[in-house]
């Protein structure tokens, strides 16, 4: 088996010499563009061997392999001024125009993907050098496919401290969680209508997996794992994942969640599970707003998606999805859509999260809400999630583990109050306003002295804040 992380280091140091390069986020979508065409085009070759008729949507002049063109999977081809070229001026054009009308689901996947993106690259021995590294790879030999699967959510994780890309990666110790709790079944449709790089329908699919009896029912998991994501990067991440996870044609549309009226999803649109990290802190563009009824007309981007999925659910749907404590409270708009979330779901349960868990991306303490529709809620569980002892926050290097909601999951079906988890009748919400902002009980807030060294490193941190938004309104001014 090759050493795959070897040679995605060696392909990193190698992008770190080009000067086309600036910042992780675009190394990440660099190293995405080419893993994704050389793990579609050896798909494609897989699949040509096992279906007769199938033929790849992609000509044989752009594809990776080298018994089509030496592009790329040979060794010894073109480099250079010759490559760079190459790239640029036919393989991304090409891509960027492929042929729709045979309506080869993975021609528009293909075509999306090259649409949405990007060769940075300025050197073409740089390119040919990143090529030849991935040609050590063979994602039709398993062992190979899964290594890399395993490096691939490195990958992905990186994009955390990526500037604004972190807001497309949730913590896969959330995503299984959440998974596990609602438990989709084979046979039901689940949709995630802001998927980022697809987090939560791997952990879907990988669920599945686990129930399929047949080689019938594992063929069918993908068509109804199901992601909508409206942002080329984690477009691209996104069905590469899939198709890392044996997912042949994945079910992703590059779209926007919020760009069509709430009345054009009828009963067909509409899905058993939903699983989500909905865009939070963020400010809805292009008056999308106004697809919503006025009562729920906000610039808020977490709850409109609330409005959306609460009404993409079917009667007896479920769905486990993050918010953030904004959510949770406020008047006006934000207390109507509650309102309806309490009226037309039963909101069973509200993990309360520290509020480093999506460090350095956001340091807002968020939540996970689970809910069914077609039920009024008659009283919310709270269960407080607490750092692990002698941790003070989540970070790069030691974020959130699976293992820390095993305490949650002995919980979950044998509920009782204690020191950190406690239920509220609804007609105490209603008194509240139907403010779910209820802090636990039991409680007591603690006073933090802090020591002159710590109260030094604090204001420095401050300053150091301060500065960084100095420049960056100097440059604005500019």
């Amino acid at each position: 088996m090759s050493n795959i992380s070897g040679i995605i280091k060696s392909i990193r140091d190698i992008m770190w010499q080009d000067t086309g390069l600036n910042g992780d986020a675009q190394r990440i979508e660099q190293l995405g563009w080419m893993l994704f065409l050389k793990i579609f085009s050896d798909k494609d070759l897989e699949m040509e061997m096992m279906q007769e008729n199938y033929t790849s949507p992609i000509p044989a002049e752009f594809h990776w392999v080298k018994e089509k063109g030496n592009w790329a999977g040979d060794d010894e081809g073109m480099t250079g001024d010759e490559l760079l070229e190459f790239v640029d001026r036919k393989l991304f054009p090409a891509l960027r125009n492929l042929d729709l009308s045979t309506g080869n689901r993975r021609a528009l996947i293909v075509r999306e993907v090259f649409e949405g993106n990007n060769n940075y690259m300025k050197s073409g021995i740089n390119i040919r050098k990143v090529l030849n590294k991935l040609n050590e790879i063979d994602f039709n030999i398993a062992k190979d496919r899964h290594a890399f699967g395993e490096l691939y959510e490195t990958i992905l994780k990186d994009l955390q401290s990526a500037g604004k890309s972190g807001e497309f990666y949730t913590p896969r110790a959330i995503t299984h969680f959440i998974t596990d709790m609602v438990d989709p079944k084979i046979g039901e449709k689940i949709l995630d209508p802001a998927c980022g790089t697809a987090g939560y329908l791997t952990s879907a699919i990988e669920h599945l997996k686990t129930q399929a009896n047949n080689v019938e029912e594992r063929n069918s998991i993908g068509e109804n794992v199901i992601g909508w994501e409206y942002k080329p990067l984690p477009y691209l991440l996104a069905t590469t994942n899939l198709i890392l996870h044996d997912i042949e044609v994945p079910n992703i549309t590059f779209r926007d969640s919020l760009d069509q009226p709430l009345s054009n999803f009828t009963e067909k649109h509409r899905v058993d599970v939903i699983l989500a990290n909905p865009p939070f802190g963020g400010i809805v563009a292009n008056g999308n707003e106004s697809n919503f009824p006025q009562t729920f007309r906000t610039k808020e981007s977490a709850d409109l998606f609330l409005i959306l999925m609460i009404h993409l659910l079917k009667n007896g749907g479920r769905a486990g999805i993050v918010l953030p404590d904004g959510s949770l409270t406020g008047d006006g708009i934000k207390q109507r859509v509650r309102e309806k979330l309490l009226k037309d779901c039963n909101l069973h349960t509200i993990i309360r999260l520290p509020n480093s868990v999506f460090q350095p991306y956001a340091t807002v303490a968020t939540n996970l809400l689970f809910f069914e529709k077609g039920k009024q809620t008659h009283e919310v569980w709270y269960y407080e999630h607490r750092l692990p002892e002698g941790q003070k926050a989540y970070s790069k290097t030691k974020p959130i583990q699976l293992k820390e909601f095993e305490p949650i999951k002995k919980w979950w079906n044998n509920r009782e109050e204690s020191d950190i988890s406690w239920k509220v009748p609804i007609q105490n919400i209603i008194n509240r306003n139907y403010d779910l902002d209820i802090k636990n009980p039991t409680k007591v807030e603690e006073a933090h002295e802090y020591s002159s060294a710590e109260l030094m490193e604090m204001l420095d941190k401050s300053f150091e804040k301060s500065h960084i938004l100095l420049n960056q309104l100097k440059e604005a001014v500019k």
